[in-house]
């Protein structure tokens, strides 16, 4: 190996990936054992694993990489320059002693990829088996790693016992590998790691490389290199994430303990490299075994993504339509579940909520994935229906082209060796629509009901947090699952402000969700730590309830709640119907109630800027002090109109019937500006209705009914 050329090769793997958009992250570091020698066994979907690996190896173990390469590469100036960074051809007739030499010594460790070459299209399961599919057939793994790590290990433990034994022989042994002395045998036992490299996403496109490849080489380049350059450069071009994940060794020295192996190891006679021994079909029936073991571990590290998700589920489907909805709602399920499963990897986009999925979409995962599928025909978006085309997502596609003409297989295939995973997808594919909706409610009301248990005992404050009562989150189930309504309370309060128009509109057969927005229903120094993304999520989550519950969605809340209701609405196209209640434009048109607080927050911004985690609050008197929080924290006022920023640009966006309740007088919000607020909403179905109130809380107290009697109608 040129060690120049080594160094130099990974100098321009660091530049080009500095380059590039790509984000690798590196799993499992601590699984590589130090001071052995270590066969990596790895799987192949691209060129760049060839370059890659050995580069970040030898920068993890600080020991020279050498690989096994296909004979086909080392034609001309690039078989040369593979040979200085040490790579081996696979026909090589001295591969196996030298790999077994540098291993002995520890000179080197060594990359194999048991898949033998690059399987591009991920088929590598065929009726529970291991079988490789690639351009010329299909045939199982390769055995070499294993067996190469049995017949090091065979010889480092032979070596030192005909030390003791028989000097001559171990020196006719050494020189036969061509080491020089018994000392630079490393002791340390041959294992073999796995690794696993997933690449997401998978969009193969034309790019400036590839543009680039076919204007300097003209029609005479090979397709199968084009195809390589759009997906390869498409990757590190536009950005993927590459996970690396290695897994625990796999420990050689325990194969060595059969009788038959323990009497070659110490056998007196002298036999070559290559010779005949009694251990050798054992040796064979054990590497099957070791191969068994590192081809279960590599791909039970597939980093999963939601591409996967999306095109497993397709794939397991059994029929052939279905909604948007539908497929969203099972992959959310999904994701769901395997949040709790640490055996299975997941890629760091599905360790994050998942609650997307079902409700806005708003990190495009779904509408990226639909886009490709379409495009290839996977999928036919037709009347709101979607149509599988069953022959694309399993029919075999021309190899080196099936990057580029059909990903969703790749995709599919990519997940098909995880056993337990796909068990999952199967079950929750077969799920009837309802026992589906009835899960998802379930499992999202479960999880907000113990969150509130939760914050409430780690911040209760005696004397002054509310009965539970007050802050739990409550569903009512009407007659009907027609119309369900979500109503969201506002600041500093809880669920149980609203509770009186719930329980109006269940009595007219409406199903009723009021979530609780974080922080309210325990304490103000829970309110103090919370931000309005929260409250966004928490109303979030109240849609995907009643919107898995009944067939129409009406979304509504007071004051902050009526602010969170609009924001729904503007992203939401499914919600038939919004209320507001006394809503605020934004934080300056609050009078008096918020005044104290926004001015005690003016006069302090130099000490909240020099001390960020100083709790600042100040007194409230609210019109309900049985419900409300008596002190109010000056970051729930900064977050207030933060949402009320937010939501400003998105009213225009709001198209569907919108109701806007205020109160004439309300000491509170300035009727000024919801009015401003109703004439900015985008519906040309919109109502603005001035009610003679003097107070603010007007779903509550003296004539609240005439209020619930005004959302009735337009519900209705």
């Amino acid at each position: 190996m040129n060690r120049f050329a080594y160094r130099t090769t990974g100098l321009a793997i660091k530049a080009i990936y500095n380059l590039s958009k790509a984000d690798l992250v590196i799993h499992g570091r601590e699984n590589i054992p130090e001071n052995r020698p270590i066969i990596f066994v790895i799987n192949h979907f691209t060129r760049i694993e060839t370059f890659l690996m050995p580069y970040y190896i030898f920068k993890l173990t600080n020991r020279a990489v050498w690989s096994l390469a296909d004979a086909g590469l080392f034609g001309g100036a690039f078989g040369d320059f593979l040979k200085s960074v040490g790579a081996v051809s696979t026909k090589d007739p001295q591969r196996d002693q030298l790999i077994v030499k540098t291993l002995l010594t520890g000179e080197a460790h060594w990359i194999i990829f048991p898949e033998g070459r690059m399987v591009k299209n991920k088929k590598i399961v065929e009726k529970g088996r291991y079988i490789v599919s690639y351009a010329g057939g299909k045939r199982p793994p390769h055995t070499g790693a294993a067996t190469l790590a049995l017949r090091t290990e065979f010889y480092r433990q032979r070596l030192f016992s005909l030390q003791q034994q028989d000097l001559a022989e171990a020196d006719r042994l050494l020189g036969e590998f061509h080491i020089s002395s018994i000392d630079q045998i490393q002791h340390g036992s041959t294992c073999i790691v796995p690794v696993n490299i997933t690449y997401y996403p998978v969009r193969a496109k034309e790019n400036i490389l590839s543009k680039l490849a076919v204007n300097l080489a003209g029609k005479d380049i090979p397709e199968r290199v084009v195809e390589e350059i759009m997906t390869e450069g498409a990757m590190l071009l536009s950005g993927v994430d590459i996970d690396i994940r290695f897994a625990p060794a796999i420990e050689i020295s325990p194969f060595m303990h059969s009788k038959v192996t323990k009497k070659d190891i110490n056998q007196k006679a002298s036999f070559g490299f290559d010779s005949p021994i009694a251990s050798r079909k054992r040796m064979r029936r054990d590497a099957l075994k070791i191969m068994k073991r590192y081809m279960d571990a590599i791909y039970s590290m597939t980093t999963v993504n939601s591409d996967h998700l999306f095109a497993g589920m397709l794939r397991q489907l059994p029929f052939r339509k279905t909604t948007e909805a539908n497929l969203r709602r099972r992959v959310f399920l999904l994701a769901s579940d395997l949040s709790d499963h640490a055996s299975i990897c997941l890629h760091r986009t599905l360790s994050e909520d998942q609650l997307h999925l079902i409700t806005d979409d708003r990190y495009h995962r779904f509408r990226d994935f639909m886009s490709v599928a379409t495009e290839k025909g996977v999928v036919l978006n037709r009347d709101g229906l979607l149509w599988r085309d069953t022959q694309k997502l399993s029919f075999p596609f021309d190899f080196h082209r099936v990057r580029i003409d059909n990903p969703m297989a790749v995709m599919a295939n990519s997940i098909e060796p995880m056993w337990g995973l796909q068990k999952k997808i199967r079950h929750i594919a077969w799920l009837p629509e309802y026992f589906l909706r009835r899960r998802i409610i379930t499992s999202l009301l479960k999880k907000e009901l113990d969150g509130f248990e939760k914050d409430y005992a780690a911040f209760f404050i005696a004397g002054e947090s509310k009965d539970k009562n007050v802050g739990r989150p409550f569903l009512l189930r009407g007659k009907s699952r027609k119309t369900g309504v979500l109503l969201i309370h506002g600041y500093m309060a809880a669920p149980a402000e609203v509770r009186g128009l719930a329980h109006y509109l269940k009595k007219r057969g409406y199903c009723v969700y009021a979530p609780r927005l974080k922080g309210h229903g325990t304490s103000p120094e829970d309110l103090a730590q919370r931000n309005f993304k929260d409250w966004i999520r928490n109303a979030d989550v109240g849609y995907a309830i009643i919107q898995n519950m009944c067939r129409r969605v009406v979304v509504g809340g007071f004051s902050t709640g009526a602010g969170l209701a609009l924001n729904l609405a503007a992203r939401m196209p499914d919600i038939q119907s919004a209320f507001a209640v006394c809503p605020p434009m934004r934080l300056q048109d609050f009078s008096s109630k918020f005044a104290p607080a926004v001015d005690t927050w003016n006069r302090l911004m130099k000490k909240i800027q020099m001390n960020g985690g100083q709790k600042i609050f100040v007194p409230n008197h609210s019109e309900n002090p049985h419900i409300n929080y008596r002190r109010n924290p000056i970051s729930g006022v900064r977050e207030l109109e933060r949402l009320m920023y937010s939501l400003a640009p998105k009213l225009p966006e709001i198209k569907c019937r919108t109701l806007v309740v205020q109160a004439d007088q309300d000491p509170v919000v300035d009727p000024r500006g919801s009015r401003r607020l109703f004439e900015q909403l985008g519906a040309t179905n919109k109502t603005y209705s001035l009610l003679n109130f003097s107070r603010h809380g007007i779903l509550m107290g003296d004539g609240s009914e005439r209020v619930y009697e005004v959302i009735l109608n337009f519900i209705g």
